[in-house]
């Protein structure tokens, strides 16, 4: 068994463990399929490309909770979570009144285990550990239902931080259910990091006829590592729309299955992967389509400069019986540095009829004669730079059209990004 698991189980172990029965069974079966399964290692497809080996070798104790952390805290309505513990303090629900929000750890400490019913989410052996590490060790997160027919006006903030002396492990469990016909926006906002390990599940419910915006930036510190998963089922009538911003870490791992369950469900994903230094940056996207009519359009960009390392995979599947649906993928990755890499692996699996489907992946440099024309027009080359670079990725970016949200995500963008003017 490798070191991490080795820690992990350790503090798997050195919880006093209070839950409901069952929880409990759950949690130690989670623990022994993760430990059961091993470390994950590059002779498997799904983990081809990530660089694993420092962190099999490394232990990790639990992370601690932080007091003096320093934050320039976002607009109510937001919450926070500090060192994976959620901040009441700092957290501010102005404006959300109508929601109902609780955490798991709140629901943990009572007895109805429907409350926590999240954590009995079964995974295959290929998608532990780290899945399955989550549901054992996992003891805080966000459990939202937004009841139907409510429109919230402003976006919702999540805001995690993990403090620069963070070297510790933390693992969040996340619900949201979106009833019939609500809308909503969340901003997911992940920041800071030390040298520490992340692990957040997500699970997002979209009922019939509801809109949920989701925008996520991650702009940890380059020595953290983060796993990231958000399972997303979109029920018929429904619009699911996502945003990813990853420009940080030394790993991270974004993992973003959308389930298209009704006739006329709509996914919409855009994203931006910039790797800088040293830092990968790993995204792997599932769509499928189980019902007839369903819609989908993946639309990502990706940048690797200095030594940055960008990993994607985009697979889409149509099921038996889900005919009339569409699909589109389309991932474009620019190099900016000589020793930087980018691997692009786009996949389409039909099993219907008279559908839609289309994918395409591209890797390559900026266009050299684009440039010359603008050093020939009086642009410094900075700036030509910035321009092309900017016009490069704004495409995924427009996956949200909604002016006043993009200038609201402004201030959570990092500074490179803002400067090229991209809200």
């Amino acid at each position: 068994m490798s070191a991490f698991l080795d820690s992990q189980a350790a503090v798997f172990a050195s919880r006093s463990h209070t839950h409901h029965p069952r929880v409990q069974a759950w949690r130690e079966a989670a623990l022994s399929q993760a430990l059961r399964a091993g470390f994950p290692h590059n002779k498997l497809e799904r983990w081809k490309y990530a660089p694993l080996r420092a962190l099999a070798g490394k232990r990790f104790a639990e992370s601690q909770s932080q007091t003096d952390v320093r934050l320039d805290l976002p607009p109510a309505p937001r919450l926070v979570f500090v060192e994976g513990r959620y901040d009441a303090a700092r957290s501010d629900t102005r404006g959300a009144e109508a929601l109902i929000i609780s955490t798991l750890a709140e629901a943990l400490a009572g007895d109805d285990e429907r409350a926590v019913a999240v954590l009995g989410r079964e995974f295959s052996d290929v998608e532990a550990p780290f899945a399955a590490l989550n549901t054992a060790l996992a003891e805080d997160g966000l459990l939202i239902e937004i009841p139907e027919s409510v429109v919230l006006a402003a976006p919702l903030h999540l805001v995690f931080v993990h403090s620069d002396n963070n070297a510790g492990s933390s693992y969040l469990r996340h619900k949201i259910e979106c009833r019939e016909h609500s809308r909503v926006t969340l901003i997911e906002h992940h920041l800071g990091g030390g040298n520490g390990v992340s692990n957040d599940l997500w699970h997002v419910h979209v009922k019939p006829g509801a809109h949920v915006q989701h925008l996520r930036v991650q702009n940890a510190g380059s020595a953290h590592t983060a796993f990231s998963r958000c399972d997303a089922a979109i029920a018929g009538g429904a619009e699911y729309t996502r945003l990813d911003i990853d420009t940080g870490c030394h790993y991270q791992r974004l993992e973003l299955n959308l389930a298209l369950q009704g006739r006329h469900a709509l996914a919409r994903s855009g994203g931006v992967l910039w790797a800088v230094g040293s830092g990968t940056l790993d995204a792997r996207l599932s769509a499928r389509h189980q019902s007839p009519d369903t819609a989908c359009e993946l639309l990502w960009r990706g940048l690797a400069e200095d030594k940055g390392k960008v990993h994607f995979y985009g697979g889409i599947t149509i099921d038996v019986g889900a005919d009339g649906s569409n699909a589109a993928l389309s991932n474009k990755n620019l190099l900016l540095g000589a020793n930087a890499q980018v691997t692009t692996q786009p996949a389409l699996e039909i099993h219907a009829d008279e559908v839609k489907a289309a994918h395409g992946a591209t890797v390559g440099q900026l266009d050299a004669t684009a440039l010359f024309y603008l050093r020939t027009r009086g642009v410094p080359e900075a700036d030509a730079l910035a321009l092309l670079t900017r016009a490069f990725y704004a495409e995924a970016l427009a996956i949200i059209d909604d002016a006043a949200l993009r200038e609201t995500l402004k201030t959570f963008l990092p500074a490179r990004l803002v400067q090229d003017g991209v809200a």
